[in-house]
């Protein structure tokens, strides 16, 4: 069956009246409130299964954020986004693709071409999308010139993967493999993605590259790409322990150390014990990563042990297999401690791709998606803020000691 097209041209824009103007501009809020609807519906089925003791939903609907005006080509269109709230206390957050946080005017096509693609929309449909959203600078819009817009990425995309390294020091790097949804050759497109922060604490894309996540060839070719930039030994490297990355990592960077990210550890673990007790192995968990000093992790590490080895041996291997790995963040900065337990400078920029709709999978070639997971990385760091506690990384750089996140000063030193 043909899909509705529910996309109206109009001849002569500029020669409106007021009330049509009003009418159209009711219309677009209409079908972004429903996209929005639509795309929380699908974000909620992935907790279907999550649920409390009593058997209800452990995450729910909580209302809207305020509401915001994006300014269209037919004047501003006030949007209100859903949000969620998960009574068990493991934090949720809806972000939207379609109108992200960020994103306050949709009058510029290099903005709004990302988007629009990250919802499905294919080229042939770009134009007439194009016209409600950005208004008669789309009027000439056509296949080819979209085409154009995408082979410009694709060159964008180029030269940042050759710009230096070498002028900034890199202090620590974050990694991760995000799967985009798409497939092709019977296999999902997954982006090897690296974020690194500098001694000035901005924090930077330093890696997008197509591979295999559990492929150490892949992540070798990515971090020798890197290392051919310029890039410096960083201080610590922080991932998930399922990834053919450390393999690599201790190749390429032997001085580097490793932190395992404690949410991907948590759920692997959760994974291998009943749901009737997840919420109480969870807090154990806590009590080891949210210890005051390495001593105390190490005393709540074993107790986990002890009490769960004997009935759930699976979930306490999976905790040991990487212990010193899980505690390396002991040895850096106190006020970096949030930053380096997890890769969530990764896991919350591309949120809203690990959720893409099965739309796109027709719109994108491999190569296309990732030059938009390029683009739609660019916007985010945009909004990035530095660091925190950014004037110790000069510290880290420079080999000072820290124990428990405290500065080892050379009156502790003499009295060890």
């Amino acid at each position: 069956m043909k899909e509705e097209n529910n996309v109206v041209t109009l001849a002569c824009r500029e020669q409106m009246s007021d009330t049509l103007t009003e009418l159209l501009r009711t219309g677009a809020m209409q079908l972004i409130q429903q996209a929005v609807e639509a795309e929380l519906a699908g974000f909620m089925e992935q907790f279907t299964g999550r649920v409390l003791e009593n058997g209800k939903a452990a995450v729910v609907r909580n209302g809207y954020q305020p509401e915001r005006q994006i300014q269209t080509g037919i004047g501003p269109v006030t949007v209100k986004i859903p949000k969620v709230r998960a009574k068990d206390g493991e934090p949720v957050t809806f972000r939207s693709a379609l109108v992200p946080p960020y994103v306050r005017k949709t009058a510029s096509l290099e903005a709004a071409l990302p988007w629009l693609y990250l919802k499905g929309i294919s080229t042939g449909e770009m134009g007439n999308a194009l016209k409600v959203l950005v208004g008669p600078e789309a009027a000439g819009l056509s296949a080819s010139t979209v085409a154009r817009l995408k082979q410009a990425w694709a060159e964008d995309y180029k030269t940042w993967c050759g710009q230096t390294l070498g002028k900034d020091k890199w202090v620590y790097i974050w990694a991760d493999g995000v799967y985009s949804g798409l497939r092709a050759e019977d296999a999902k497109l997954c982006a090897l993605v690296i974020i690194g922060v500098n001694e000035r604490g901005e924090k930077r894309f330093l890696a997008i590259e197509d591979g295999i996540r559990e492929s150490t060839q892949s992540w070798r070719e990515v971090l020798l790409a890197l290392k051919a930039r310029g890039m410096n030994a960083p201080k610590l490297g922080i991932g998930d322990g399922a990834m053919g990355f450390w393999a690599a990592l201790e190749e390429v960077y032997p001085a580097t150390r490793h932190q395992r990210c404690w949410m991907h550890k948590t759920g692997n673990v959760l994974n291998a014990v009943p749901k009737s007790i997840q919420p109480k192995v969870k807090q154990a968990l806590h009590e080891i990563w949210q210890a005051e000093t390495r001593e105390d992790a190490y005393k709540a590490f074993d107790l986990f042990i002890q009490t769960y080895e004997a009935k759930y041996p699976k979930a306490t291997m999976k905790l040991q297999e990487d212990r010193e790995e899980l505690l390396a963040f002991y040895d850096f900065p106190a006020q970096h401690w949030q930053s380096l337990r997890t890769t969530n400078p990764i896991e919350s920029t591309f949120g809203t791709i690990r959720h893409r709709t099965k739309r796109s999978k027709g719109c994108l070639t491999r190569d296309g998606m990732l030059h938009m997971m390029f683009k739609l990385s660019e916007c985010a760091e945009k909004n990035w803020r530095r660091q925190r506690g950014f004037n110790y990384l000069a510290k880290v750089i420079t080999g000072v000691k820290f124990k428990d996140g405290i500065e080892v000063t050379t009156a502790d030193q003499v009295a060890a």
